[in-house]
């Protein structure tokens, strides 16, 4: 049976590895918000949406679309809600409807943040800023819609391309010769690749396993805070040659009060991936090889 997977967000970081992970599958039509002509996928305007499931026919719907501005979405609430929960919503309606797959991401920021252990994807809800509830409330809408679906929460995602933690960190140790970064918020830095590469072996997974549908957690292994994120990727690019200003006693961790945002951070970002493992037999790799993988791709070496 041929298959064909409609992409939404594919310029995103998740988006631009996933172009790559599913074009094995199927026939591959990526969209994004400048997409030209009846290819444009606008979630401002989520009504657009459905005319573009109905021309394309996908068996699999995939959205990498996200409004991802966490502290921006503090003063346009209704926006952030419009691009996480009402167009997805739409989504699940049209996938209904055509007997397609939704693959949808979601994330860590649908938890308070409270105690120090691992999530599973069954335990209470609590956002603390308006993305964590804009995406809780997309991932009930789809769940609501009765459609066959797939919701992975992830955390921390980075990708070579684009700005994203590490480069930061590396430009600010180019630059400084004292850096201050938080230490008592701890998740697991996630490669866009390995979510990507995850979400192509469940979707064929799902082909022959209906029954497997619903949602699960996709995180790196191991966990760390901002502050060993930043201290790994600072002492790998010491070792690689990199030049930097910043001496080694010169990164110290600090609480998150130190950086008060607009939008409140979960301190406890962890996800437990039993679930993905059990199901699937998938064994996410430790965070710090992916990171050492993007670093080495940004450096060339």
């Amino acid at each position: 049976m041929s298959t064909r997977i409609l992409l939404l967000g594919k310029n995103g970081q998740v988006g631009w590895e996933l172009q790559r992970a599913l074009a094995p599958l199927g026939e591959l039509v990526a969209c994004d918000f400048d997409s030209p002509g009846d290819l444009r996928a606008d979630f401002t305007q989520p009504e657009t949406l459905r005319a573009l499931v109905w021309r394309v026919q996908p068996s699999v719907i995939v959205n990498a679309a996200a409004h991802t501005a966490v502290d921006k979405a503090e003063s346009e609430p209704e926006l952030a809600h419009l691009i996480n929960a009402t167009a997805p919503a739409l989504l699940a309606d049209e996938a209904e409807a055509c007997g397609a797959l939704l693959v949808h991401y979601s994330t860590d920021y649908v938890f308070d943040g409270s105690g120090v252990e691992a999530r599973e994807e069954d335990d209470a809800t609590g956002p603390l800023n308006v993305y964590g509830k804009s995406k809780l409330e997309g991932e009930r809408l789809i769940r609501m819609s009765g459609c066959h679906h797939l919701i992975l929460r992830t955390s921390w995602v980075y990708a070579a391309r684009g700005g994203n933690f590490a480069r930061t960190m590396l430009k600010l140790a180019a630059e400084r010769e004292q850096l201050k970064v938080v230490n008592d918020q701890v998740g697991a830095p996630t490669g866009a690749d390995l979510l990507a590469d995850v979400t192509a072996h469940l979707v064929v997974r799902l082909r022959t396993s209906p029954e497997l549908a619903g949602t699960y957690h996709c995180v790196a292994g191991g966990e760390a805070s901002w502050f060993d994120y930043a201290r790994h990727v600072i002492e790998w690019a010491r070792a690689a040659g990199v030049a930097l200003k910043l001496p080694a006693e010169g990164l110290a961790p600090v609480p998150s009060a130190e950086f008060p945002t607009p939008a409140a951070r979960p301190l406890n970002s962890r996800l437990s991936t039993r679930k993905l493992r059990d199901t699937f037999g998938l064994v996410p790799p430790i965070w710090t090889a992916g990171v050492e993988r993007m670093l080495a791709e940004i450096h060339g070496r």
